[in-house]
């Protein structure tokens, strides 16, 4: 993996993916990143998660480790970015059943 910690494209699994997404808490994070215009950057805190600040790290570096977001060092915050164009060139379809899920 690379330095962010999360996998290149080509090793994306689609068994961690569906692990990630199984959860509902991480499935909303991706769910409202999905809602937001592409490259939209938000902090981790901005989900609302009615989780410890531990298990809102574990949801995220979960979601990162699956290859599902990328998150980007700003300063003090770490930024969670959908990795939208690699989750559909390695898993053609998998952002249009998730947007139907937002009724889209």
């Amino acid at each position: 993996m690379p330095d962010g910690g999360e996998p290149t494209q080509a090793e994306m699994e689609l068994g961690a993916v569906l692990a990630a997404l199984a959860d509902q808490h991480r499935r909303r994070v991706i769910l409202t990143l999905l809602a937001e215009p592409d490259g939209t950057e938000r902090t981790c805190s901005s989900f609302g998660l009615p989780v410890s600040k531990a298990t809102l790290t574990h949801h995220f570096r979960t979601l990162r480790a699956a290859g599902l977001i990328r998150q980007v060092n700003r300063g003090n915050s770490n930024m969670a970015q959908l990795r939208r164009a690699d989750l559909a060139a390695r898993f053609p379809g998998l952002i249009e059943l998730l947007a139907a899920e937002l009724g889209r």
